[in-house]
């Protein structure tokens, strides 16, 4: 037994997009079953994220804390954000989002890894680099929008934030996934086996 994901595409018998917003859509797919039989399949068409788990020389995690509407939570999260070109290379969008949420810039940069977030409902496919060796970002502040504008900084040892995933008070899918990713890493193989920040991603194909 292979112990991978693999791609695979049922047939679609007929596609329609009742719902298109400013950023993700909803698509509806009628999908050949195998036994034959014909199921409507509803989900979420989402451009892709990037997620960036920033570590300092203390062993502090950098994490923001926002709102977020759609479960009425006010969450600590790592900095992300979307892809916002099709194409775009995650490292870049990475980078971007670190100097835009945090002010800060990396030097070391790997995979730590990829996800899809709800694959029962959603097509977004999530990378999350490990960044380290860092450092305030030079230039101008990033303008702050909508929910932004309210956002906090902190830095948290990464012992806590294991205790906070286990005990159910952190909830954000980057930041357990993070977290328990850059433990598990460190068990293991170590840092320095970790993927290159530009590894290819199949789910998000791009040029370096």
């Amino acid at each position: 037994m292979t112990l991978k994901d693999t791609p695979e595409e049922w047939e679609i018998r007929a596609t329609e997009t009742p719902f298109v917003g400013n950023k993700t859509s909803v698509r509806t797919d009628e999908v050949v079953m195998p036994d034959g039989s014909v199921a409507r399949r509803d989900y979420q068409v989402h451009p892709g994220s990037v997620g960036i788990l920033a570590l300092d020389d203390q062993d502090r995690v950098l994490l923001i804390r926002q709102y977020r509407h759609p479960v009425r939570q006010r969450m600590w999260e790592i900095p992300a954000g979307l892809l916002d070109v099709p194409g775009e290379n995650p490292l870049h969008a990475a980078q971007r989002e670190l100097y835009e949420e945090a002010h800060v810039k990396a030097e070391d940069w790997r995979v730590l890894t990829d996800l899809y977030t709800t694959a029962g409902g959603c097509d977004e496919a999530v990378r999350v680099f490990l960044a380290r060796d860092l450092s305030e970002a030079d230039g101008q502040r990033f303008e702050a929008e909508d929910e932004e504008t309210d956002m906090e900084h902190a830095r948290v040892p990464l012992d806590e934030l294991v205790r906070g995933v286990l005990a159910g008070d952190l909830h954000s899918s980057c930041l357990v996934v993070g977290v328990l990713a850059l433990v598990a890493a460190r068990t293991g193989d170590g840092l320095d086996a970790l993927r290159p920040a530009e590894a290819p991603w199949p789910a998000r194909p791009f040029e370096s």
